[in-house]
């Protein structure tokens, strides 16, 4: 009986279910920090994807090297974000299991792309970078939805 009342002296458990609970708990809460720091990153990515699109327009329109320039830097930022948010998703991921539409986040702008885009500076080269940043923005979209979906999943 000693054993009961040390038990009733952990706050980890729960008289009514005879159980734990503590542990849940704790996984709960990192699971939804997890998911809050993976959403702050991907929204700070999908930031960067606009405002390179922002750019991309410019260049394609008429835009010289600085549009260029300013395109890539905001590309180079988005691509930080969704590494970093790839990282934060991996530890939800390790909490609640896999996420879809999360381990397809990709941006990839080739070295020739890049080339292309910079020294022949032609609006096939425009386009093809366009799409690729509206792309991994349509992905980073699904990514956010799919973690507040898991977010509201979780148990309050």
């Amino acid at each position: 009986m000693d054993d009961d009342k040390n038990y009733q002296n952990d706050d980890s458990y729960d008289e009514d279910d005879g159980i734990y609970s503590y542990p849940d708990e704790v996984q709960i809460a990192e699971a939804r920090e997890a998911g809050n720091q993976a959403l702050a990153s991907l929204q700070v990515a999908r930031e960067s994807l606009t405002k390179a699109s922002g750019w991309g327009m410019v260049d394609l329109f008429g835009g010289n090297i600085i549009s260029g320039a300013m395109k890539y830097a905001r590309i180079n930022d988005a691509k930080k974000q969704i590494a970093q948010a790839k990282l934060d998703v991996q530890v939800l991921s390790e909490k609640l299991g896999n996420l879809p539409g999360v381990d397809s986040i990709h941006l990839n702008v080739d070295g020739f792309l890049t080339f292309a885009d910079f020294f022949l500076d032609g609006a096939v080269a425009d386009i093809l970078v366009q799409a690729k940043i509206e792309r991994a923005r349509g992905s980073v979209d699904t990514a956010i939805a799919s973690i507040k979906d898991a977010l509201n999943n979780l148990p309050a």
